[in-house]
């Protein structure tokens, strides 16, 4: 079975396609089948960090039914076991998918057989994004030091856990006051644990489930773009604010260190970790990488909810 991995952050410009691309590389070198699947619809640029031109084929393929199959998409790059499925020909409209469009792209991503399908999402918290990061328990976020990438990670994280609690409440048919308190935490009227103590006062026949499922879920956060002018400890730091305001399992998988031969591989087209394979910023994600892998095999394990 594949284990789905996206990749997301509330802040455009954070690295999310470079870190897709040197994991999905190492992971590959690994032995491991990977797919990377640009999901930054209408801003698709994963190719560019591959090193390979815009393919003819790709997600476009899929969306106008020329192929039924997704597997179908995917084209291979200059390292072996590492597919790509881009998303550079589709058409500018594709970033407003219809709701069935989506959920058509969801259930294909969830069949693709690979080792690992890592998932480049776009910026921001639009319902495609953070319905394509709800594609697995398991996601991941990356961030920069600056303080407006950490509080738009903390609004993204957020955005994320009120749009699963929507979910969850919705298919399992809560009481109209549950509902009414997940709206209002999306307007910022209620916090985010205020909405277990309704679940408590009008529906708690259902508190077991819904902490159940919210457990499920783990972040895995990266801080890119990391110099040793920065706090060292501010992924810790995060990590715990977080773990204090919600229901779920924050994993740091680790820091990329700031190295100016990220811009030139960007320029060159070439793979960043195939063309400076020895640098620090290189070693930074094959140790994030390891930790990955970890995070995988331990999530498979089960898992007891917060009391």
């Amino acid at each position: 079975m594949s284990q789905i991995l996206p990749i997301g952050g509330g802040k455009g410009g954070a690295g999310k396609s470079f870190v897709t691309a040197g994991l999905g590389a190492l992971l590959a070198k690994q032995r491991k089948r990977v797919v990377l699947v640009d999901l930054d619809l209408g801003g698709s640029n994963l190719h560019t960090m591959v090193g390979v031109k815009p393919p003819d084929n790709g997600l476009h393929r899929f969306m106008d039914k020329s192929v039924s199959d997704l597997e179908q998409t995917a084209v291979p790059t200059l390292i072996p076991n590492l597919f790509l499925i881009s998303s550079a020909q589709c058409s500018m409209e594709v970033a407003n998918l219809y709701y069935q469009q989506k959920i058509r792209i969801i259930k294909a991503l969830q069949t693709l057989p690979y080792d690992y399908v890592l998932l480049d999402l776009g910026a921001g918290t639009s319902f495609n994004t953070l319905d394509f990061f709800l594609t697995s328990n398991l996601g991941i976020m990356v961030f920069t030091p600056e303080p407006t990438s950490v509080e738009n990670t903390i609004r993204f994280i957020r955005t994320v856990y009120l749009r699963k609690l929507k979910l969850l409440i919705k298919k399992h048919s809560f009481h109209s006051a549950v509902k009414d308190s997940v709206d209002q935490a999306h307007r910022g009227e209620l916090n985010t644990p205020d909405v277990i103590d309704r679940v408590l006062r009008y529906d708690p026949e259902k508190e077991a489930l819904l902490r159940d499922s919210l457990a499920r879920l783990q972040f895995s956060m990266i801080l890119n773009q990391f110099r040793k002018t920065n706090d060292a400890a501010l992924s810790e730091k995060l990590r715990i604010v977080c773990s204090r305001h919600f229901y779920s399992d924050f994993e740091f998988l680790g820091n990329i260190g700031y190295d100016d031969r990220v811009h030139d591989s960007i320029s060159l087209k070439k793979l960043f970790v195939h063309k400076y394979p020895y640098t620090e910023t290189a070693t930074d994600l094959k140790g994030i990488t390891q930790e990955l892998v970890s995070v995988c095999r331990n999530k498979r394990r089960p898992q007891v909810a917060k009391p």
